[in-house]
């Protein structure tokens, strides 16, 4: 009874925190909000799904140690960022120049197969490339398990509720923004949101390249 009411309390305790950090605005909504600009709603839930899926190698990751390793090497770690930044940034430069540079109407197509693993792809890596969710998941998953505990059971469990809470928060932002959008029909405002979602993923590039341990 004691051991359940424990569990409980961490559970609740490890969601609160997590629920939190998950409804920050950072790269993972910029991404949903582009791939919904440019492939619709459908494209909106599958890189949620691909980034929410992320979160389970930043906690097998953390359960084997790995991200230690990774927090204390200066190189690996500088070099993890820097391809995270590098890949953020890409994606804003090509958001942008289909904003400047598509003809009208052409913004919005229909997703195909290839499109929905690519949106799939785009979310993982956005955060399976962040070094800083690897530190949030070494930092913080620790405080929630006891020396008896399996470690690695423990921590796919807790990223089991981080993944349940940035499932739901994600699915419902590319729902609603897809909502918004569908109503924002005219080409120079589609323009205009895909440029703003562009430049969005550049600064979240720029800000992860500079930002330090």
């Amino acid at each position: 009874m004691l051991f359940g009411t424990w569990l409980d309390q961490q559970l609740v305790a490890f969601a609160v925190v997590a629920g939190v950090l998950t409804v920050i605005p950072g790269a993972d909504m910029a991404l949903v909000a582009h791939s919904v600009l440019s492939r619709r709603r459908r494209a909106g839930y599958v890189t949620s799904v691909g980034a929410c899926t992320g979160l389970w190698v930043h906690a097998m990751a953390s359960a084997l140690g790995l991200s230690a390793i990774l927090m204390t090497s200066a190189e690996l770690f500088s070099a993890v960022k820097a391809a995270g930044a590098l890949y953020l940034v890409v994606l804003g430069v090509l958001s942008l120049r289909r904003a400047l540079t598509s003809a009208p109407g052409a913004l919005v197509a229909t997703a195909t197969s290839q499109d929905t693993r690519r949106a799939f792809v785009r979310g993982f890596l956005s955060n399976v490339l962040n070094p800083k969710v690897a530190l949030f998941y070494l930092t913080l998953l620790p405080q929630f398990v006891r020396p008896e505990d399996n470690v690695l059971a423990r921590s796919l469990v807790l990223a089991g509720v981080h993944v349940v809470i940035g499932l739901i928060w994600l699915v419902s932002y590319a729902y609603f923004f897809s909502r918004v959008s569908d109503v924002l029909r005219r080409p120079r405002m589609r323009r205009a949101l895909e440029g703003v979602t562009g430049a969005l993923l550049i600064g979240f590039g720029g800000r992860l390249a500079c930002e330090r341990r």
